[in-house]
């Protein structure tokens, strides 16, 4: 039941992202394709565990994709670049792909590759619907996917481990810790 419900959440992300590119004539259809996407990827993987009633899965989500998230914006930030669009100086790196790398990633690690392997489908053809709207080169993708995959991965455990990396941080520096349970 939980894989069915991934799945068919993870193939209506995809089929609504490819239907928005399946007729891209311009960079505006493939931002909107890159939005939904991006922010399906993201619903899925705070959804799934919500419906799941897995409270550690949802706050997992979270965290992954808020720390992609703060991640790309503060380099955003620390290396001003210019879109290919010319539209502001935010390129480098790419939070849209960040956000669907993290969510997939989530979902990998707590629905298994039957979910994990569509999502990364979604969160790759996300990466390249940036760059086809111009929005992104295709390095800053590169780069917003590893944040992406790093946050994902490295918040996000499976069900049934007892030992985590966990990200922190405050205004004087950040780290990780290593929690265990015993």
């Amino acid at each position: 039941m939980k894989t069915r419900l991934a799945m068919t959440i993870g193939a209506v992300a995809l089929s609504l992202a490819c239907s928005q590119s399946a007729h891209a004539k311009n960079e505006k259809t493939w931002q909107k394709a890159s939005d939904v996407g991006a922010y399906g990827l993201a619903a899925a993987a705070l959804g799934v565990p919500i419906i799941e009633k897995d409270k550690h899965g949802a706050l997992q989500a979270a965290g992954s994709i808020v720390a992609s998230e703060l991640i790309a914006r503060g380099i955003k930030e620390a290396f001003p670049e210019l879109r290919p669009d010319g539209s502001d100086r935010k390129s480098f790196p790419s939070a849209h792909t960040s956000l669907a790398f993290a969510s997939a990633t989530t979902l990998y690690k707590r629905q298994g590759r039957s979910v994990g392997i569509p999502a990364m489908a979604v969160a790759t053809f996300v990466g390249f619907a940036r760059v086809q709207a111009d929005k992104h080169f295709w390095y800053d993708c590169l780069v917003g996917a590893s944040i992406g995959v790093a946050s994902g991965y490295l918040i996000t455990n499976k069900p049934d481990r007892k030992v985590a990396i966990v990200p922190w941080g405050s205004s004087k520096g950040g780290g990780f810790s290593l929690a265990a349970r015993f």
